[in-house]
């Protein structure tokens, strides 16, 4: 396994959801927080940064082409020429204390994205599918911060977090959808461990977690055993995804809020966007479908 590469260092204050766009052979990500888009270019290494009046919490590649993404209260096309966003459905409208988190497309061309308490307190989240023809589902309730959607290879299990209970769930699957089923993959009982935040999964079904305030990268096997660790350094990671050519590059994005002023010295880097070739490949990013 290679060593962790600075990749762009920029102090993102909530870096999150990369995602990789193959037909660009580049990574978007978020910084929630900045109301900022960056995309990094594999090829050249050219650096892209757009600023909107809102914050964009996640954004998806469509099949037609364009993006779509999620604003505080749901799904919107995105429009990177004029920085504007087209709602499509606000399901959290009529929820001022909630927003939209993490979201990612299955297999099948949904989106799902799950909604988080800005105040991190009360299990007002929830896990939503918005399907290709641009009906939107309520799929699972009571999360505190709802994070990290990804899925296995068959699109038969949803993996998804709440990071303030420090779970990640799994959840199986049916072809239409619908879920079933829900148990704990795997709990953080440790300090250091931090809480689990986004995730993606490789070409051998293994699940990768960023561990927000625990400084790594897990992977975890399908029964949910620890089989390897990366460290970062920086404490707050929050997502990863795979890219490049041969999918053999994990890509992660940090955060710098959190960390106490006391501290901030100490990390330099943080919210820097990182890589690093764990010797084992991704899969493709599929697109949504609508």
């Amino acid at each position: 396994m290679s060593d962790v590469k600075l990749v762009w260092e920029i102090p993102a204050i909530l870096g999150e959801g990369p995602v990789w766009v193959e037909a660009e052979n580049a990574v978007y990500w978020v910084d929630i927080f900045s109301n900022k888009v960056h995309r990094y270019a594999l090829a050249d290494g050219g650096k892209t940064t757009w600023t909107f009046d809102f914050e964009v919490t996640s954004l998806s590649p469509r099949a037609g082409g364009g993006f779509i993404g999620t604003i505080k209260d749901g799904y919107a096309w995105l429009n990177f020429d004029v920085l504007s966003a087209q709602p499509i459905v606000l399901p959290e409208a009529d929820q001022p204390n909630n927003r939209f988190n993490d979201g990612k497309i299955d297999n099948s061309g949904r989106y799902w994205a799950g909604t988080m308490d800005i105040g991190q307190i009360d299990e007002s989240g929830s896990l939503y599918r918005l399907d290709p023809d641009l009906t939107v589902q309520q799929c699972d309730t009571d999360y505190i911060i709802c994070n990290g959607p990804t899925f296995n290879l068959d699109n038969s299990i949803i993996y998804h977090t709440d990071s303030i209970k420090r779970k990640i769930y799994a959840l199986d699957m049916a072809s239409d959808g619908d879920l079933s089923n829900k148990r704990v993959f795997a709990q953080f009982t440790r300090e250091d461990e931090g809480v689990p935040d986004g995730m993606t999964v490789d070409s051998e079904d293994c699940v990768w977690v960023a561990h927000f305030g625990g400084a790594r990268i897990t992977r975890y096997s399908p029964a949910g055993e620890i089989l390897q660790a990366v460290p970062l350094p920086v404490p707050n990671i929050t997502s990863c995804t795979f890219a490049g050519a041969e999918l053999d590059t994990l890509y992660i994005t940090t955060a710098s809020t959190g960390i106490p002023e006391a501290d901030a010295d100490k990390y330099p880097l943080a919210g820097s966007f990182f890589s690093c070739q764990p010797g084992v490949k991704g899969t493709p990013t599929p697109l949504f479908a609508g």
